[in-house]
């Protein structure tokens, strides 16, 4: 008998056996009386002798196991004090995963042979067992409650009469069976996008059917199209929710603009990235007389466009974010809205949801106020041309303001052009108060995170050219600052009101002490140190680290580690404050286009504002999770685009050296950051020929037994790249050395 069918055989006799397991006790927990195994082979629908032979050998294995007891002669119930939890299953890499559990402060370990069909990210009944074992909370899974995930992205192997797909994730434990009639046009080695119909009880894997071909993998188009499909994100608006986003009325009409304030006459204009499609944030700039300044945030009023109930408010509520890719964004908003109606460009008059500051010299906010308005934005501005105009007068003794040429290298115009004297004193104005903001947050205890972001240059091929680093200016940092305080003042405004009103919160909790104590470990490794003692003292000594790591090679390694450090920031109606930007009340209104979280803000407030009462909390609270949920999932995509054209511009680099930091150490392999391009890939310690490297986790490095060469976290060293895999979005390099050896040779 062939060795492999034989295994196969054994496997589904243990999966059978197993399966009648589970399915006893679930007979037994939904019984109101103890039953004899007749009774429990009937409720399973089975009446051949050696399956209520097998049924009757369960049942004495769970009477063994403690989980069932014979009440009576051949009489069996569940044992009592059973301990059955609900959580969310979380797969490891390994094969084995653990569920999460909110009312437990441990997660329980499930084992491959305990997960019963379920599969990570599934809501599951787990069973957990009396006894821990090996010192760990321990179950086994009884019951699939809901599946999180019924579409997955793989290759297909196609045989004579069935297939298989094998799934790129490595969280997925099995591959999915797929009948020969239900490939569709899918050809051997493609990349699809399967759907899971039905996973029988007895089988190993479940059944599926291919919906949708990529593609050859490695291919541009394949790999960017298989990440949206992988996260179950959308590619293109159905035809539907385009058609009803063309037919809205777009254009400014007298009677809307009598219902708003008319601030068409008032300074304003933006300032975004230079290649930015949809711009919607204006800032407005006036002196008063009392010597104060009035400083306008004005935001694109999406929600006079998406009306609740409408196919394209379902829509954007379903993506609730934007994603940006390396090579294209993929908008909540149709076109129509996002790039046109919504965006707030030069020389048009726009619908806008304002919120308007007085501010003194000192950038202490004196009066505000909250609500509709029309508006004109005079200029539009590049990050790059504003800083230009800032570091023109940045060392002016005088506020002596005169007009400026930008320079034709740097203007978005194409040629140089000249910014007049009235927008010169608003932008160099407006940028020593967004300073003295930041000095304010930064005193209350807010942490600078200021992370490079890596970005490519792409030809019209989507083909990476180059490399750049994406760093924040004085400029990013204006326009950062008075979003900032929009956003809190709007969500102070509504969360200090009494009775209590629903409303959207951005909150960010304290980090965990054990995540910094493991922070703490490993910057100790570079000689910086953070002081956890208070709130208060965490958060300066953590400004101190950024601060301290700027231009050293260990910066990026650094910045990432701290912002893993911290707990994420979520939306909900329980308002908890902001620990990262140290504010009590903080909220998202600012970019509706981008954002479903910002469109709910706008609603709230504008309803709030003409007297509304406060709707469910129940309500928005579930909005508030799935909108937190899709971010999350934008990000993973958005990550996973970086590292695909990452390895996809090193593979044009395999005869270059390139000096890196270790950014990671594991019994399996040291990882290295390029210091010149930020790009992360492994050297395997089987590849490290010169001796056998052991890995020792207390010090974060791996030594040769025979040479005692020692490799640390943070040792700067010398790579080449082995191999650049598209599919897996992996890195190999080879390691050539310590940077002091091979330097001196």
């Amino acid at each position: 008998m062939n060795k492999k069918k034989n295994n196969k055989n054994k496997s589904s006799k243990q999966s059978k056996k197993e399966a009648y397991a589970i399915q006893i006790q679930s007979v037994l927990k939904n019984s109101s009386q103890p039953l004899n195994y007749k009774q429990i082979a009937a409720k399973l629908g089975v009446d051949d002798a050696e399956s209520r032979n097998q049924i009757t050998r369960s049942i004495k294995k769970l009477i063994k196991k403690e989980y069932v007891e014979e009440v009576s002669r051949g009489k069996y119930q569940l044992a009592k004090d059973t301990n059955y939890y609900t959580g969310i299953l979380d797969m490891t890499s390994s094969g084995y995963g653990f569920v999460i559990v909110e009312s437990l402060d441990e997660d329980i370990l499930i084992k491959s042979k305990d997960l019963n069909r379920a599969l990570h990210g599934d809501l599951v009944e787990v069973y957990l067992y009396k006894r821990r074992k090996a010192g760990k909370l321990q179950g086994t899974i009884t019951q699939v409650i809901e599946r999180k995930q019924k579409e997955f992205v793989g290759v297909i192997k196609i045989s004579a009469h069935f297939a298989f797909v094998e799934v790129e994730s490595s969280k997925m434990r099995t591959d999915i069976f797929i009948p020969i009639n239900k490939i569709g046009t899918a050809k051997d080695g493609e990349k699809v996008l399967v759907a899971i119909e039905e996973w029988p009880e007895t089988a190993d894997s479940p059944t599926g059917r291919v919906i949708k071909v990529f593609g050859m993998p490695g291919a541009h188009a394949t790999e960017i199209h298989s990440i949206l499909a992988q996260y179950g994100l959308p590619e293109e608006f159905p035809n539907e929710v385009e058609e009803f986003a063309n037919r809205i009325d777009t254009k400014i009409s007298e009677s809307e603009i009598k219902k708003r304030k008319d601030i068409r006459d008032v300074l304003t204009f933006t300032i975004d990235p230079k290649d930015a499609k949809d711009f919607d944030d204006a800032l407005s700039f006036r002196k008063l007389d009392n010597g104060n300044f009035e400083i306008g945030v004005h935001i694109a009023d999406v929600s006079h466009y998406v009306e609740p109930g409408t196919i394209l408010d379902e829509e954007a509520y379903e993506r609730a974010t934007s994603i940006y890719l390396v090579d294209r964004v993929v908008p909540m908003l149709p076109e129509i809205l996002s790039n046109q109606a919504c965006s707030l460009r030069p020389h048009e008059e726009k619908y806008t949801f304002s919120v308007i500051f007085e501010i003194d010299s000192k950038a202490h906010v004196i009066n505000q106020w909250f609500g509709k308005t029309v508006m004109l934005s005079d200029a539009r501005f590049s990050y790059e041309e504003a800083q230009y105009i800032i570091e023109e007068f940045y060392d002016s003794p005088t506020e002596n303001y005169s007009k400026i040429l930008i320079p034709e290298d740097i203007s978005i115009q194409d040629t140089a052009y000249e910014v007049p004297e009235p927008i010169v004193e608003a932008v160099c104005s407006m940028n020593k108060l967004a300073q003295k903001l930041r000095q304010q947050r930064m005193r209350s205890g807010a942490i600078s995170f200021d992370k490079v972001e890596v970005k490519f240059m792409l030809d019209e091929d989507n083909e990476p050219t180059g490399v750049y680093f994406k760093e924040s200016k004085d400029a990013n940092k204006l326009i950062e600052e008075f979003m900032l305080l929009a956003n809190r003042k709007v969500a102070e405004f509504i969360g200090k009101q009494q009775p209590k009103k629903t409303f959207v919160y951005r909150v960010h909790d304290e980090p965990d002490d054990e995540k910094l104590a493991a922070l703490q470990k490993i910057i100790s490794r570079f000689g910086y140190k953070i002081n956890t003692k208070t709130a208060q003292s965490t958060a300066n000594s953590l400004n101190k680290l950024l601060k301290d790591v700027e231009g050293k090679k260990e910066q990026n390694l650094i910045d990432t580690l701290t912002i893993r450090s911290m707990s994420k920031a979520f939306y909900t109606t329980f308002n908890i404050g902001h620990y990262g930007l140290a504010f009590d009340y903080y909220s998202h209104f600012t970019s509706p286009i981008r954002r479903y979280p910002d469109i709910m803000a706008h609603r709230l407030l504008f309803h709030y504002l003409e007297n509304g009462k406060s709707p469910s909390e129940d309500e928005y609270e579930e909005k508030c999770a799935h909108s937190s949920e899709m971010e999350n999932l934008a990000v993973n995509a958005e990550r996973d685009s970086i590292k695909y054209m990452q390895v996809k511009y090193m593979m044009h680099q395999r005869e270059i050296e390139f000096l890196g930091v270790i950014s990671g150490v594991t019994e399996w392999g040291i990882y290295v950051e390029i210091i010149s391009n930020k790009c992360e890939g492994m050297v395997r310690l089987q590849d490290l020929k010169d001796d056998r490297y052991i890995f020792d986790a207390d010090d974060f490095a791996v030594f040769g037994q025979r040479t005692g060469n020692v490799y640390q976290l943070g040792d700067e060293v010398y790579v080449k790249v082995k191999n650049a895999d598209l599919v897996k979005k992996h890195l190999d390099f080879y390691l050539i050395g310590h940077r002091e050896m091979n330097e001196n040779n």
